[in-house]
């Protein structure tokens, strides 16, 4: 879906039988641009009851890494929503890279 940093941030269409939207954060290998679910090493909420409300719900990255990412999702979240809005009506998607 996005690129920030090392990471992808990915949504899957399974995921919009949640309760929230959110994204998942997946290591993207420096050796290789192949990534995979395996890789996931953070998840954030982007909004609560449609409301922008972004906060992480779990997270295996440093405090600097994070500090990063929420920026990122807080500056680029209208983008990042239409692309959720696309995966979950089942159209494709081109992968953007986000503003740091």
């Amino acid at each position: 879906m996005a690129f920030i940093l090392n990471f992808i941030l990915a949504v899957y269409p399974t995921d919009a039988t949640e309760n929230r939207r959110h994204v998942h954060v997946i290591h993207r290998g420096k050796k290789s641009k192949k990534t995979h679910r395996g890789n996931t090493v953070a998840k954030f909420w982007i909004e609560q009851d449609g409301v922008k409300c972004i906060e992480i719900d779990w997270s295996s990255l440093s405090a600097q890494e994070n500090a990063d990412i929420l920026n990122a999702i807080d500056k680029n979240w209208e983008t990042i929503n239409r692309q959720i809005d696309k995966v979950f009506a089942g159209n494709k998607v081109t992968i953007l890279t986000l503003d740091k």
